[in-house]
């Protein structure tokens, strides 16, 4: 993973961050590395997901779901953090096995989406840490009945992620299911890169341990210095401008196959740095696609964004047909992805030449490898960022309490959240 912070300096962009300021903010990059590897090092709550290309187990990973080799396609129940790495990862690269994934709970959707599978060759992983997420566990109940609907021996099908107890932890056990580890101390949305984000990529055939190579290599970048790692140099400059006025993040990248990527950084950068005041609110944004409905707020809307420009230097092509319509002579002989690449470098310059703030991040390829530099390497940008934020990276007490609102109001239990329902405030137009 490569990153270039030079269209978010001062001297080209408002906001911007200086480059004596950049220094300074170095000796703080210094400090707050020194923390987060103490944090690995002892195995620390959040920063055990640093340790993941180390300690994850391909092997183990790969033998809880043997018996789902025959599997036409593979449906991811869980939801956040329990499914948008696995699902980054299914997307970027074509498979013949299809994945799917329950990770909302619209009923028409969970609806069309059973209906549509061939529910005897598809293999069901539900994935929740405690076993008690209330989203996931209604969708499964959902999956579970439409098996026996389709005459499918859900048991013969299913195979669960999940912790050390709880509900899906008996379950399994009741009905001798494989079951996989959450790893402990690793937060949902940190876990792309364990059992939670890799079972799927599994089924389907992907290269686990090319996976966890590209994340080692980028762990192996983790300096004391924001010019010697690619990480820490995305998650300062972040930081910076955040406390310079730059409260959006919009991550748009250059490939049609990293559209989920995006979601999956949305989480992350929301859940774990939206707090105390903090945090950048996360935008997703698709290029070339959106050049044409978002940029011209980026480029002349208001100076409260950093754009994220990402894109694989290397992929597939596909040639312009050679043409003599008026006007578009200029098209033919080049390639779609000269196409690409030049829309890329032009909303680039755009924006720069307005002013606005930018970040290119660059990996080689949309492989196995780089997927895995470039998911550790913006869980280590998060990290650092929270680090110099000095705020609670790894926690989500906004989302718990939604959690206990929805469970109270379900009749999951009394709690004082749910109170706050009946409180609200209307002012009803018809």
């Amino acid at each position: 993973m490569r990153v270039d912070i030079g269209n978010a300096l001062s001297e080209v962009a408002d906001p911007g961050i200086s480059r004596g300021d950049l220094d300074d903010l170095d000796d703080r990059v210094a400090d707050a590395h020194e923390r987060i590897e103490r944090g690995r090092a002892d195995d620390e709550h959040g920063y055990a997901a640093l340790d993941l290309p180390e300690t994850a187990d391909p092997d183990a990973i790969r033998s809880a779901v043997e018996p789902f080799a025959d599997a036409e396609a593979v449906l991811t129940v869980g939801i956040g953090g329990s499914a948008l790495g696995a699902a980054t990862v299914a997307n970027a690269l074509p498979a013949e096995t299809s994945a799917y994934f329950l990770d909302n709970v619209d009923p028409e959707h969970v609806a069309r989406l059973l209906d549509s599978l061939p529910l005897e060759s598809t293999a069901v992983n539900v994935v929740s840490r405690s076993g008690t997420t209330a989203e996931t566990l209604a969708n499964f109940l959902a999956v579970r009945e439409a098996m026996a609907d389709a005459g499918v021996d859900w048991t013969d099908r299913t195979f669960v992620t999940t912790g050390e107890e709880g509900n899906l932890r008996r379950l399994a056990e009741k009905h001798d299911l494989p079951a996989l580890d959450v790893p402990a101390g690793v937060p949902g949305r940190f876990s792309a890169l364990s059992t939670v984000g890799l079972a799927c990529a599994a089924i389907q055939g992907r290269d686990l341990d090319a996976i966890l190579r590209g994340a080692s290599d980028e762990a192996d970048r983790l300096a004391g210095s924001l010019y010697e790692s690619p990480a820490y140099a995305y998650g300062a400059v972040s930081y910076a401008l955040e406390e310079r006025g730059a409260t959006v993040n919009a991550m748009m990248p250059y490939a049609e196959s990293l559209e989920t990527f995006a979601e999956w950084f949305a989480q992350l950068w929301a859940e774990s740095l939206g707090k105390d005041g903090r945090g950048q609110t996360p935008a997703r944004a698709l290029g070339a696609t959106d050049q044409h409905s978002q940029l011209q707020l980026y480029r002349a809307g208001p100076r409260d964004k950093l754009v994220t420009l990402l894109r694989p230097e290397s992929r597939a092509d596909r040639a312009i047909p050679e043409t003599d319509l008026d006007g578009l002579a200029y098209l033919g002989g080049s390639s779609l992805g000269d196409l690409l690449d030049a829309e890329f470098e032009a909303t680039e310059a755009s924006l720069a030449a307005a002013g606005r703030p930018n970040v290119r991040v660059e990996i080689d390829r949309v492989d196995e490898r780089s997927l895995g530099e470039l998911l550790y390497g913006m869980e280590a940008a998060c990290v650092l960022y929270g680090e110099l934020a000095e705020i609670e990276t790894f926690t989500q007490p906004a989302v718990e309490w939604g959690k206990r609102a929805a469970r109270g109001l379900l009749g999951g239990g009394d709690f004082e959240e749910a109170d706050a329902v009946a409180e609200k405030t209307e002012l009803t137009v018809e």
